[in-house]
């Protein structure tokens, strides 16, 4: 039987930490990469008589996470003690939320496929709630012997757990670079996966099309990029099916997903909420959030993902893919913006080319963020603008661009002045290179007036060879024309 036959279900539990200056129930640092054991405080450690203390930051992150997918903050929700025992974890629990998280529902929104043929789907979040994270088991360095760092123990977390609604490994690696893109966009995450900001659980099962009921999940655990995500979900659905198929059972579990074989290997039996045996923080009030702070919140969001988009589309008169590609990051977005606000409005079309194409590619060779592109917007707008006034052609524009790229120039400006790359507009000056052309090479001629459409692209680039590419591309087009009568 074929994996035709089955289908993928798949939900997801993110941890995000958040961008706060101090852990959530203490005033330790969180700062990464410090010695171990130096930003872990009384509070960390549980040592007798401490207690914790809500970090009124950490709960604004959650706020502004509940207003950007359109969920509902909870007037009040409770803190819980998830009981469970490992040796980071110092007070034998995890301060956590259960029955009542501050946040329920919403969703996020994918974009499935490519070009103009791309679809949206939305994925529903069941919840996102506030937590504590533990420290850090290190085996590596030691003999027969584990360290614990409790640096991270204490770190702000929110936890946002997806409704199974994913079918396949690319919609789930769509819905985690959504959301990632989102908990950064709106600033409660720094979204780093290398240093364990991002960590993705993904819950993966899988039924016989049209079967009602959810298979067995097994929990791949803390899949921290996007690549791994993928190679770890289509094993295991894989290996799920063939277990399957040759009369085995799949029994709840935790697994991880080993990069270096590519797959996924048990680690333990999947716990149930009852084996935490949740219950109330006495330690801790329930957290009260008004109205009004919602609304202060509120006010102080940037504009969103898809509000952006849609600005884009009205006011740049974008296509929905230009549109949603440039707003796929805030700061894509911001440089576009930039671009155009300097470039001119007349050239939103050139600047988001630029910015898709040319800049993109580059950025992705070198692999380079965005913040550390030598062209800046400004740079990158003087060309645009230079492109829109004829002073360059698209083919001089690149040129151009890979000088600005090299540091060999302030400005489109200078190196255009520098290497006299101007472009040749003058119609004398082109119809004279055309003439000179056409004479010396009759056989192209003649190919073209047999028919022959590639004759004339032939004698389009002589002419542009002649005129040492800074002819303008549609006069000469049009002169061309002209003198062949066509």
């Amino acid at each position: 039987m074929s994996a035709s036959n089955w289908e993928v279900v798949i939900g997801i539990e993110t941890h995000a930490q958040l961008a706060t200056c101090s852990k959530i129930f203490s005033s330790a640092a969180t700062a990464f990469g410090a010695e171990p054991n130096v930003q872990a405080c009384a509070v960390d450690l549980a040592l007798p008589g401490v207690l914790p203390v809500l970090n009124r930051a950490a709960v604004e992150c959650a706020i502004k996470l509940g207003l950007a997918v359109g969920g509902q903050v909870a007037p009040r929700s409770v803190f819980a003690r998830k009981n469970y025992f490992y040796p980071d974890l110092p007070k034998g629990y995890q301060i956590s939320q259960y029955e009542l998280p501050v946040v329920s529902g919403g969703g996020i929104t994918l974009r499935l496929g490519e070009g103009e043929q791309a679809t949206e789907k939305v994925v529903r979040l069941t919840r996102a709630h506030l937590e504590e994270d533990a420290g850090k088991s290190i085996h590596e360095g030691f003999h027969n012997k584990t360290g614990i760092d409790l640096n991270r123990a204490g770190t702000p977390l929110l936890e946002i757990v997806s409704e199974p609604d994913m079918r396949s490994s690319a919609e789930a690696v769509a819905y985690a670079k959504a959301l990632h893109a989102l908990v950064t966009w709106i600033g409660i995450c720094d979204g780093n996966m290398q240093e364990g900001s991002f960590r993705c659980d993904a819950n993966v099962s899988v039924r016989r099309k049209g079967d009602p009921e959810f298979g067995t999940r097994r929990e791949i655990k803390n899949l921290n990029s996007f690549r791994f995500m993928q190679q770890a979900i289509d094993y295991e659905v894989q290996w799920q099916i063939d277990t399957l198929e040759d009369g085995g059972r799949i029994q709840q579990a935790t697994v991880l997903f080993d990069p270096s074989t590519g797959e996924t290997r048990a680690m333990r039996t999947k716990e149930d909420a009852h084996d935490y045996r949740y219950f109330p923080d006495p330690d801790l009030l329930p957290l009260v959030i008004a109205p009004e702070w919602v609304e202060r919140v509120k006010a102080e969001l940037p504009e969103l993902p898809g509000a952006k988009r849609d600005r884009f589309m009205a006011d740049y008169g974008l296509s929905g893919y230009d549109a949603a590609t440039l707003t796929a990051a805030l700061d894509t977005a911001d440089y576009f913006e930039a671009v155009v606000r300097l470039a001119g409005k007349a050239q939103a079309k050139t600047a988001a080319n630029w910015v898709m194409g040319e800049l993109a590619a580059r950025l992705h060779k070198e692999d380079k963020a965005l913040g550390q592109s030598p062209v800046s917007a400004e740079q990158l707008a003087g060309l645009v603008a230079r492109i829109g006034d004829n002073t360059i052609s698209n083919s001089i524009a690149k040129k151009v661009f890979e000088a600005l790229w090299a540091g060999e120039g302030a400005s489109a400006d200078q190196i255009i002045e520098q290497k006299g790359l101007k472009q040749i507009t003058d119609s004398g000056a082109i119809e004279k290179l055309v003439e000179e052309v056409l004479a010396a090479n009759q056989k192209s001629v003649e190919e073209f007036r047999a028919g022959k459409e590639k004759a004339f692209n032939a004698l389009v680039g002589q002419v542009m060879k002649a005129a040492r590419g800074k002819a303008n591309p549609q006069q000469v087009n049009e002169l061309l024309k002209a003198k062949l009568g066509a």
